[in-house]
C-alpha cells in the first residue's frame, strides 16, 4: 500500500478517534512547519491559523499595512493542496460576485449557475471592509451555514471551508466596518504585530530576492483536513468544561464595561476552538488551560466596550484578562 492509499483511507474510512487524533498531531505539526518558514518569528499567530482551520472556523487578520495579513492566509492557503480563490474586496464588488449568478443558456435554453469566488476549499478576502455593506453580507449565508442561495436555489460549498479575512483598522476613508453580525461570524480575530528585530533580518534574507511562496510545497490536501475536523469533532469536553465555557460569556454579559457581550455563536466558537487546540497539543480531552488560550483571540472582536470603558482607554483585550482572573476555573477531574 502506497503512503497516498493510506492518506485516501484515512480521509474516507471509519473514525479511529485514538488513531485520527495522532495524524491530527502529525499532520498539523507539519503544517505548522511549513507555514512558520514563511512567517518568521509568529509561531501563537500560526498556531491560531491551524486551529481555526480545524474548528471549522473563520479567521479575520486585522492589523497595519505591510505587517503580513495576506502572506499569512495565503500561506495556510498554499500549505493545503486544495481549491483557493481570492478576492481584492473594492466597494464596486457585487453580491453576484461572491455568490454567483445565473445565466440563460441558449444552447439549453435554461439557465444555469456560473459559482462565484466563494465557491472553494479556502477564500482569501483582502480588505473585506472596502466592499459595501451588501456585498458583505453576501458572506453571512456562506460562513454560517455552508451554502450559498440563488434565485431560490442552494448550493453546498465544497468542505472543508474558510475563509481568511484581512481589514485594516487604522486607515478609515473609503472603508465600510463590518456589521456586528458579520464580524460574529468570524470564529477569531488575529492582530500580527510587528515583527522583532531579528525576524524582520531573516524576513529581509528569505523574502528579499523572491517570494518563499513559489517554493512552499503543499503538505497535506483537503480530504486529510475533512478527516481531521471530523477527528477534532470527538475531543472530549466534560460539563464543568462547558459550563466554563458559558460563565465567561455570561460574564462578558454582565459586566459593567462590555455594551455586548459574547452570543452564544461565540460561547460555541469557543468550546470549538478549545477542542483544536485541545488536538493540536496532543489531548484527546480539553483542559481549562484550552479554553484560556482561544478566549481571548475568540471574543476580544465580538465585544462592545462601554462609554466608560473606552474612555478609561480600556481594550477588549485588557476587559476579558480581568474577566478570565475572576471566573472560577474548574477543579482537575471537573
Amino acid at each position: 500500500m502506497t503512503q497516498g492509499d493510506t492518506e485516501a483511507g484515512r480521509a474516507h474510512g471509519p473514525l479511529d478517534p485514538a488513531r485520527d487524533l495522532e495524524h491530527v498531531l502529525e499532520v498539523s505539526t507539519a503544517l505548522a512547519a511549513a507555514m512558520n518558514r514563511i512567517i518568521e518569528g509568529k509561531p501563537d499567530v500560526v498556531r491560531t491559523a491551524i486551529t481555526v482551520l480545524l474548528a471549522e472556523g473563520h479567521l479575520l487578520l486585522e492589523d497595519v499595512p505591510g505587517v503580513g495579513k495576506t502572506m499569512l492566509a495565503k500561506t495556510l492557503a498554499r500549505s493545503i493542496d486544495s481549491s483557493v480563490r481570492r478576492v481584492q474586496f473594492t466597494p464596486d464588488l457585487l453580491p453576484s460576485d461572491i455568490t454567483g449568478v445565473s445565466v440563460f443558456n441558449q444552447d439549453l435554453r435554461d439557465f444555469e449557475f456560473r459559482p462565484g469566488a466563494i465557491f472553494a476549499n479556502v477564500v482569501v478576502g483582502d480588505e473585506i471592509n472596502r466592499a459595501s455593506p451588501k456585498t458583505q453580507s453576501a458572506l453571512l449565508e456562506s460562513m454560517e451555514e455552508g451554502q450559498v442561495t440563488v434565485d431560490g436555489r442552494t448550493y453546498d460549498l465544497p468542505h472543508p471551508f474558510i475563509v481568511m479575512a484581512t481589514q485594516n483598522p487604522i486607515e478609515m476613508e473609503g472603508t465600510y466596518p463590518l456589521p456586528e453580525a458579520q464580524r460574529d461570524r468570524f470564529m477569531a480575530r488575529l492582530s500580527l504585530g510587528y515583527p522583532s528585530p531579528a525576524s524582520e533580518v531573516a524576513m529581509l534574507a528569505s523574502h528579499g530576492s523572491s517570494s518563499p511562496l513559489d517554493e512552499l510545497k503543499p503538505v497535506t490536501d483537503a480530504a486529510t483536513v475533512s478527516r481531521m475536523i471530523r477527528a477534532v469533532r470527538t475531543v472530549h469536553t466534560s460539563p464543568a468544561i462547558r459550563q466554563y465555557c458559558v460563565d465567561i460569556s455570561t460574564a462578558t454579559r454582565e459586566s459593567g464595561a462590555v455594551r455586548l457581550g459574547a452570543s452564544p455563536r461565540a460561547t460555541l466558537h469557543v468550546l470549538r476552538a478549545a477542542r483544536a487546540h485541545a488536538a493540536l497539543s496532543g489531548r484527546d480531552h480539553v483542559l481549562p488551560d484550552d479554553v484560556q488560550s482561544v478566549a481571548i483571540p475568540v471574543l476580544a472582536h465580538r465585544l462592545l466596550l462601554s462609554g466608560e470603558a473606552q474612555m478609561a482607554r480600556r481594550t477588549p483585550t485588557t476587559v476579558l484578562h480581568d474577566l478570565l482572573g475572576r471566573v472560577r476555573v474548574p477543579a482537575p477531574g471537573h
